[in-house]
């Protein structure tokens, strides 16, 4: 057992991050190389005003048509992406990992509380996003299995870290678990769905841009 956290919490560690730096570079790379080929005009229309303003309106709850139309699923989605920033990069045990290894900085750390909730706020979301691919018709019609194994991949590492903080199971095994998990979903980012996170502001912005200085329309 100590020597798969050995593994997982130091080469692993590397492996992982520099498969998300890389695969990241790649991702923007061929959107925006794609772009540039198929509709060029894109970037003569793009308009940084329209795009932060759609920034807002898509990030904040309610500000945005569609979100007043599905307050639960507004609120758990805002929830549970909230979650998914906030525990890796502010959780304390997270910050002290980084600063005794790669970075040697820290800064400051949400309460150990705070952290706690805003892990299970991440697992209540997958779990709910399950439960809508598999009750509501409209989205089970476009549910594969893929994405029931990047929910799976989503919520493992806020699991077992929930479970390592509470003291379930094993500790020593709980936390290698959370550490392998955590990595897989870095891994897992550039090449599934969850890029999301990369190409939003891209897609949101070129539809904001759109609608706004072509249409003369909001996108919200």
């Amino acid at each position: 057992m100590h020597a798969f956290y050995n593994l997982v919490s130091g080469p692993l560690v590397w492996v992982a991050f520099a498969i998300f730096l890389i695969g990241s570079i790649w991702k923007v790379f061929s959107l925006l190389s794609g772009t540039k080929k198929k509709d060029g005009y894109v970037f003569t229309y793009w308009s940084w005003g329209h795009a932060i303003q759609s920034y807002i309106h898509w990030l904040i709850p309610f500000m945005s048509e569609n979100s007043r139309q599905q307050p639960l699923m507004s609120v758990m989605t805002f929830l549970a992406h909230l979650g998914i920033v906030l525990v890796p990069i502010f959780t304390m045990g997270h910050i002290v990992l980084l600063e005794e290894g790669a970075l040697g900085l820290s800064w400051i750390a949400l309460p150990d509380q705070v952290a706690d909730y805003a892990a299970w706020a991440v697992i209540a979301g997958c779990c709910f996003f399950a439960y809508r691919r598999l009750v509501l018709p409209q989205v089970k019609f476009v549910t594969s299995c893929s994405d029931f194994v990047i929910l799976a991949i989503v919520v493992a590492p806020f699991l077992t870290g929930a479970m390592a903080y509470h003291g379930w199971g094993d500790n020593l095994l709980m936390t290698s678990l959370h550490m392998l998990s955590g990595e897989i979903m870095l891994v897992a980012i550039p090449f599934t769905k969850l890029s999301h996170m990369l190409t939003f502001w891209y897609t949101r912005g070129y539809t904001a841009s759109e609608f706004g200085a072509v249409r003369k329309v909001y996108d919200w």
